[in-house]
């Protein structure tokens, strides 16, 4: 559990802020953080909104059909359209952006996941609350990250400078039904194993449990903490800190009987940030195109890519939505 309020406020705690950060992304790449400033109100609202989406008939949330958001990838997506690792996953959801209309340069050159949000009708204000959300979110991102670069040794902007000055920031929603029950039954999952692919990804859970991360070799429950989101470290921080920092695999099963919702929300490197291991203070030199397939889950490496982060992240979204890929892509 780390207090981040210091690294929001400047104070010399931030120090030890920062090392606990440190601490965490060399043991699990998982951690808690608490006192992160976001408007607990605007928490309740966000659950109870997206929850009064999800009880709406099927034929009306399809309304928003991902289908409908083109290039931007925006939308909703029914149970099982989404693949984990080539496998449907046990979940229904919004994907959500940074909102930007037609004159933003991206969307006038066409880039993928850039553009506007498909809202729906219903509940009203949703729109005012997601968007209110990611801007909590992008703020509560630089904080974080500004640990980070102290946890490696680095002036506080670092990433902030070269990395997420622009950072391509997207939110999901999930609603995960519960597992089937039956022992015969084989294990379905809400989301299957993997890791996310940016720098940075905040989640707030409901009351519901189901987060599993894989640490030393074994899967552990990640315990819903009131009042706390959880946060783990993608591929491309793995990439910049030379394995240092590990991105960690997850995993989701709903076994409470009961809905889940889940709010990942994924800040990561500009469209267009080449991402390259970076040199760290005390540390020996990251060794070039370091091949680290025989210890993922996926068998890639994360250490031989070479480019943007716009290019990283289309490769691994074209796989979970396929159909749609070859339709608006």
């Amino acid at each position: 559990m780390i207090d981040v309020a210091p690294l929001r406020s400047g104070a010399a705690a931030r120090v030890a802020a920062a090392e606990a950060i440190g601490q965490a992304c060399r043991d699990s790449g998982f951690f808690y953080v608490v006192n992160h400033g976001v408007d607990p109100t605007l928490e309740r609202t966000l659950e109870e909104q997206s929850r009064a989406f999800f009880a709406q008939d099927l034929e009306t949330k399809l309304e928003i059909r991902m289908a409908l958001g083109g290039r931007a990838w925006r939308g909703y997506f029914p149970v099982g359209a989404e693949l984990t690792s080539g496998a449907p996953d046990l979940k229904e959801g919004l994907y959500f952006g940074q909102e930007l209309d037609d004159r933003h340069p991206l969307v006038r050159a066409g880039a993928p996941l850039h553009g506007r949000n498909l809202f729906p009708k219903h509940p009203a204000g949703y729109r005012e609350t997601v968007l209110a959300w990611i801007a909590a979110m992008t703020e509560l991102g630089h904080v974080v990250m500004g640990g980070l670069a102290l946890s490696l040794g680095l002036d506080e902007r670092f990433f902030a400078d070269r990395y997420t000055a622009d950072p391509l920031v997207l939110f999901r929603v999930f609603l995960y039904p519960p597992a089937p029950a039956s022992p015969e039954a084989l294990p379905r999952w809400g989301v299957g194993e993997h890791t996310d692919y940016g720098v940075l990804t905040l989640l707030k859970q409901d009351g519901t449990a189901g987060l599993q991360v894989k640490s030393q070799g074994r899967w552990q429950d990640a315990p819903v903490v009131p009042g706390a989101f959880v946060c783990n470290i993608g591929d491309m921080l793995d990439r910049m800190t030379g394995g240092l920092y590990r991105s960690t695999p997850h995993r989701v099963q709903n076994r409470s009987g009961r809905e889940r919702l889940s709010f990942p929300f994924f800040f990561d490197p500009g469209w267009t940030a080449e991402v390259k291991a970076i040199d760290l203070p005390g540390a020996p030199p990251p060794t070039p195109n370091r091949d680290d397939r025989d210890s993922r889950w996926d068998g890639e490496s994360v250490h031989t890519f070479q480019g943007t982060y716009g290019e990283y992240v289309m490769a691994k979204v074209s796989r979970v939505f396929p159909e749609l890929q070859r339709a608006v892509l």
